[in-house]
């Protein structure tokens, strides 16, 4: 029996985000968005959609006078994470 795949992380960006962030103690918002080749404008709505999720934690602070976006993946993310990957080699096999 197939486990259905997680949609919040079946979006092309929001899974390259998560399989950034999950080998990473955390990552700037510059770093994800080059990673990704996404506008900044669309990686922030994804990246909001997976912080209401509880997928990831997203800390807001300056560099200097710059604003600086920081991301990590929470514990709970990590679960969703690997779920996905293990019900995605279900579907493989």
């Amino acid at each position: 029996m197939f486990k259905p795949l997680d949609p919040l992380l079946h979006s092309q960006l929001r899974l390259a985000v998560m399989s950034l962030l999950i080998g990473l103690e955390e990552a700037e918002f510059t770093f994800l968005r080059e990673k990704t080749e996404s506008t900044a404008g669309n990686l922030s709505v994804q990246l909001d959609k997976l912080e209401k999720a509880g997928y990831i934690s997203i800390e807001k602070s300056f560099k200097g006078k710059r604003p600086l976006t920081t991301c990590k993946i929470t514990t709970e993310g990590v679960k969703a994470f690997e779920a996905y990957v293990e019900n995605l080699k279900n579907y493989i096999s």
